[in-house]
């Protein structure tokens, strides 16, 4: 899951309206930090802004659904030993598995956004969390390969949809005032709940003597999205009542063909989203059993190596985006953090490291791409198209997780890939140093486009310039 995915609302044209061609470098900046009155819930405009606690208490609500949405994507991973002794599933099997949850988001992230326009943030919450807890029972009650599939298609369904409800929400409510800190701290609680599910097998090892008991836990972080979708629709709704909220409805319909608007360096993002996370999220797949069966390392000490990469990520993407609001080179940092991946796969294979230095390598990239790479698309792509980008992006993403995740289970059961063969995951994990190769090299066609003479800012446009350009 990934999806650690960011919305920003339309914001007030400056007062000194600029040319609305695709960013030109200090020209055409992020929004500030609010939006239009007719954007505005509520026809009292005279209503006060949301106070401070208000909003704190409205994103802890959202962080407790998120924490458990996201346990339910990467809860499979620590499970994957289990399943194969257990239940004598393939790799093909439980790649199968967390494919299942990314296969409905081709499609449902582009339209995601429109449900909520529709209905609201209140029930588009409800509605998903809903999904997330169901799909986590229907995983559970059986150990038939297609009913947990049909379980794990649906918490896919409710996962990255919540997710991006999630980010509506926080657009909501932080339309005037520290945006950007409220998506980081929505992502922080996202991190948490990734890990962990990846720390599971060792604050809850007695559980994963039966594969069915670590479901059942699952089960119970499915009641937080509940727990934060039923809070938030109450302090939600009593807020629409005390303060002036960014309205959520009465959106255009999307059309899909702007998409075939969007300039190159949206597509050349888009391509970098399918590689760089082709990487991480189909190696988590397979990286806990990989570590015990190649590196011979216990149950406890690969779910820890393997919550490296949520660790790093929740105390580095806030760090990263700082750098980044304040010396710019987005697209050169996007480079280097794919550049970090490409060495951990043969690190891992074919050399004796200690396995917690690749590890660390991996943790640090998936904390530095993704801290950028979501918030550049308000440079690229129109304000009114943002809502489609995203999706898009999204749609992309979990367009390469399905064919990536059934790829490498292939792999490893052509291979015969076991506690016996440990040279049997070396095909699988050449694919993934090609597909990080191929991650820099869409970085790289991405850094070369942001310097030359149609470039939209990511090189360029800092904190600093874009205070002196509003106050100008």
């Amino acid at each position: 899951m990934s999806t650690d995915d960011l919305l920003q609302p339309s914001g007030p044209k400056p007062a000194r309206k600029a040319s609305r061609k695709v960013i030109r470098p200090l020209e055409q900046i992020e929004k500030p930090l609010s939006v239009p009155d007719s954007h505005l819930e509520g026809s009292a405009l005279e209503k006060p802004t949301p106070s401070r606690t208000s909003r704190w208490l409205i994103l802890a609500v959202i962080g407790i659904a998120c924490f458990g949405g996201y346990y339910a994507f990467d809860y499979i991973g620590p499970l994957a030993p289990l399943l194969a002794s257990q239940l004598h599933f393939s790799n093909s099997d439980i790649g199968l598995l967390q494919a299942a949850y990314s296969l409905p988001n081709i499609v449902a992230m582009l339209i995601c956004g429109a449900v909520i326009d529709r209905l609201g943030t209140r029930k588009s919450l409800s509605i998903f969390a809903a999904l997330i807890f169901v799909g986590l029972v229907f995983t559970a009650i059986s150990p038939r390969l297609g009913i947990m599939a049909a379980g794990r298609l649906l918490v896919g369904v409710g996962g990255e949809a919540l997710a991006l409800t999630a980010n509506v929400g926080v657009a909501r409510w932080f339309w005037h005032d520290e945006l950007s800190l409220g998506f980081g701290l929505r992502a922080l609680a996202a991190r948490l709940g990734s890990l962990s599910a990846q720390t599971s097998p060792t604050w809850a090892a007695t559980a994963y003597a039966h594969w069915r008991w670590p479901l059942l836990i699952g089960i119970g972080f499915g009641g937080f999205c509940l727990l934060g979708a039923a809070l938030y629709w109450i302090l939600d709704a009593r807020g629409a009542r005390r303060f002036r909220l960014a309205h959520t409805g009465g959106v255009r319909k999307i059309r899909l063909r702007d998409a075939l608007r969007f300039n190159r360096s949206f597509w050349l993002i888009a391509a970098l989203c399918v590689t760089f996370y082709g990487c991480i999220f189909p190696f988590e797949t397979f990286a806990q059993k990989f570590l015990i069966e190649a590196r011979h390392v216990s149950p406890q000490t690969a779910s820890l190596l393997v919550g490296m990469e949520p660790l790093f990520s929740l105390i580095g993407m806030p760090i990263f985006g700082i750098l980044a609001d304040r010396y710019a080179h987005r697209s050169l940092l996007m480079m280097v953090g794919s550049l970090f991946i490409v060495p951990v796969f043969p690190m891992l294979s074919y050399t004796s490291i200690p396995a917690a230095i690749p590890m660390a390598m991996m943790g640090v990239a998936f904390a530095l791409v993704p801290a950028i790479m979501w918030p550049a698309l308000v440079y690229v792509v129109e304000e009114s198209n943002l809502g489609l980008a995203n999706g898009m992006l999204d749609t992309v993403q979990q367009l390469g997780l399905v064919i990536l995740n059934l790829l490498i289970g292939w792999a490893n059961d052509h291979w015969l890939a076991s506690a016996t063969n440990a040279a049997g995951y070396h095909a699988g994990m050449l694919m993934f140093t090609g597909i990080a190769l191929l991650s820099v090299l869409c970085a790289f066609a991405l850094w070369r486009a942001e310097t030359g003479p149609h470039a939209h800012g990511l090189e360029t446009i800092t904190t600093k310039k874009l205070k002196h350009y509003e106050n100008r």
